[in-house]
């Protein structure tokens, strides 16, 4: 992801309402306001081996009676620094409508560079992993936490002993680190969008399969030496060509990159260098060591959200596994990364939820949790899981989640591009199939652009069922409607005429042919027949039996491919058509497979890319078919 994209806001929106047209009035407006009601303190806190970390303190001004502290941990600087400058508290600006209800409710909010960062002291370590035999003097992100807490609780004034972590993204990798051995006054995590396996599913890969243009220009921005880092705004990759797809196609294997970063990012060169789900990997992979957690937890995310989706749900199913009889609470609204931070939540992309849900979660969720397990308010009653459900555009509350009532079942690919719950009744070597040809990659969008479009995971996908390159299989109009809640399997039985592959599955939602265009309609959209992407991921054959071993593809054998795609609450409306794509190019999102097996396909040469002819299977021994969970209701 660019973070160098949302740095902009930082400037462009003030934590507190001030509705003017000028920036300078509304930075103007917040400092006045928190000057008025905190004073802002800033501290080196010493961690147990020495290293000092820098931390900004708001605290009430009111001193008549004693407060929470809240505690985000960030890797993207507390600017401006100055003790007396008073603007963002947040440090994270993917955090800023939160902790305005949080300095409208007089906690007391403190923000931390982390180890290695700006004006932190140390070495910074990407997804620094845990250390569960540390010694006295050893350290990582979760050591950081406690001493830090440690610090607050024992040196801030007028604080009740409560403390609580929030963060969205990498810093909500840093809340879930430091919900690992509770510090006894930690009461209240909230890890949004949180890292959970940078191979697995976030951000970096997926089932191991490399995402290149949302990690391209964010590692640059992020890993690349600032002259003045307390002060400038990073240095951005120049591209000299706002078409992604066209350059990142002249670029070649992603490994070519080294060349354009100079070499001057060795944690992307790093990253190149381990392909495989290795030790690497899996030190990184922070699930085995969510234990030992005492605090209650609201694990964040939204159900487009291209980046952290997996590791806040991962992180809700690990916490529940591992931690029996905590307050373990799951949310899910419809929005894109950190969008229940940054706007009003009531539409991504083409799709309107007719609802301001950002603004619903801070006030009605995220609010309520910390006043309950900070200040005591007994007006709150925990929710296991409270979820939006697109297509109805309807917030719901589960007791469990995925719901305990679903009922597991399996849509088949039939000929003639159908999708049924009843299985397949054709004969041996039934089958579909395009050619792939990795010099004309299926793209992920229709937008031009070097980056990732926020709204992409809605994206009407009819440029993408044009192609003869994705196959498509659909039901008939729904008679009433049928709603999916939890997690997808993608189940297929295929065979290519080259030696590797990958797989890439979206499930779809074709709305009525009769569907409203939108009023006003400037774009003029024409949203009869939209094919809504609702959920899609991608698996590469060479993992197909082991992230840690790939093999080979054997030309022309049928294989199985099963992966487990990240959960949906979607329902499909009467009327609307159950749609599945199949290809095995997403460009650029996706990096591309070159089709001939090589170690490491970041280091490909020109000639191992090469057309393949893919063929999906739909015979009774090897059907092909999506596997989901349904909630009653509804039947095709």
């Amino acid at each position: 992801m660019s973070k160098s994209r949302f740095l902009s806001i930082i400037f462009l929106v003030t934590l507190l309402p001030a509705f003017t047209d000028d920036k300078k009035e509304k930075n103007d407006a917040t400092a006045a306001w928190l000057a008025e009601h905190y004073t802002k303190f800033e501290h080196r806190i010493p961690m147990r081996d020495g290293v000092k970390l820098f931390t900004r303190v708001f605290v009430p001004k009111d001193d008549s009676t004693n407060y929470p502290v809240v505690l985000t941990r960030t890797p993207y600087a507390l600017k401006p620094y100055g003790a007396d400058r008073y603007t963002d508290p947040s440090g994270s600006f993917l955090s800023r409508p939160s902790f305005e209800a949080l300095a409208k409710d007089n906690f007391i909010l403190v923000t931390q560079d982390v180890r290695g960062r700006y004006a932190s002291e140390g070495s910074f370590v990407h997804a620094r992993p845990f250390n569960p035999a540390k010694g006295p003097k050893e350290i990582d992100e979760s050591s950081d936490a406690w001493d830090t807490i440690d610090w607050l609780v024992k040196n801030v004034p007028n604080n009740n002993g409560k403390v609580g972590l929030f963060g969205i993204s990498y810093p909500g990798f840093y809340t879930s680190m430091g919900m690992i051995g509770s510090h006894p006054a930690l009461k209240a995590a909230a890890p949004q969008a949180p890292i959970a396996d940078w191979f697995m599913g976030d951000d970096l890969h997926h089932n191991g399969a490399f995402f290149l243009s949302q990690n391209f220009g964010f590692h640059h921005w992020f890993g690349t030496p600032s002259d003045d880092p307390l002060h400038d705004e990073g240095k951005k990759f120049i591209f000299h060509n706002r078409d992604g797809y066209d350059f990142y196609l002249r670029m070649g294997a992603v490994g070519n990159s080294d060349k354009l970063f100079k070499g001057a990012i060795p944690a992307w060169t790093e990253f190149l260098a381990h392909p495989n789900y290795d030790a690497f990997w899996q030190a990184r992979n922070i699930r085995p060591h969510l234990k030992d957690i005492r605090c209650a937890v609201l694990s964040v995310s939204g159900w487009f959200d291209a980046e952290n989706l997996f590791g806040a749900l991962e992180t809700y199913r690990t916490v529940e596994r591992q931690n029996p009889g905590i307050t373990n609470l799951l949310v899910m609204g419809p929005w894109s990364h950190g969008q229940w931070g940054l706007n009003d939540g009531d539409k991504l992309g083409d799709v309107n939820f007719h609802a301001k849900t950002s603004e619903h979660f801070q006030q009605k969720i995220e609010l309520p949790f910390f006043r309950h397990f900070l200040k005591g308010d007994t007006n709150y009653t925990p929710t296991e899981a409270q979820m939006f459900e697109t297509g109805t555009h309807q917030w719901r509350r589960f007791d469990a989640w995925p719901p305990k009532n679903v009922q597991a079942k399996t849509l088949f690919f039939h000929a003639g591009g159908k999708l049924g719950f009843n299985p397949p009744t054709e004969g041996v070597d039934a089958f579909d199939e395009y050619v792939s040809d990795p010099a004309k990659p299926v793209p992920f969008t229709m937008e031009v652009t070097t980056d990732y479009p926020r709204g992409y995971p809605t994206h009407d996908q009819r440029f993408a069922a044009s192609r003869p390159d994705v196959l498509v299989y659909q039901t008939e109009p729904l008679e009433e409607d049928l709603t999916f809640a939890g997690p997808l399997t993608a189940a297929l039985n295929v065979s290519t005429t080259g030696t590797d592959s990958d797989w890439v599955v979206k499930l779809i939602d074709v709305y009525d042919t009769d569907f409203p265009d939108p009023d006003p309609n400037p774009a003029h959209l024409v949203m009869g027949g939209y094919q809504q992407l609702v959920r899609g991921d991608v698996m590469p054959a060479r993992f197909r039996n082991s992230f840690e071993r790939p093999v080979p593809m054997e030309p022309g054998k049928v294989a199985k491919l099963e992966f487990t795609m990240p959960d949906v609450l979607h329902t499909f409306r009467r009327g609307h058509r159950v749609m599945v794509q199949v290809q095995s190019t997403w460009f650029p999102l996706v990096e591309r497979n070159p089709q001939t097996f090589v170690p490491n396909i970041a280091y490909a040469k020109t000639e191992d890319y090469r057309k393949a002819m893919q063929r999906v299977y739909r015979e009774g021994n090897a059907a092909s078919a999506i596997k989901v969970n349904v909630l009653p209701a509804g039947k095709l």
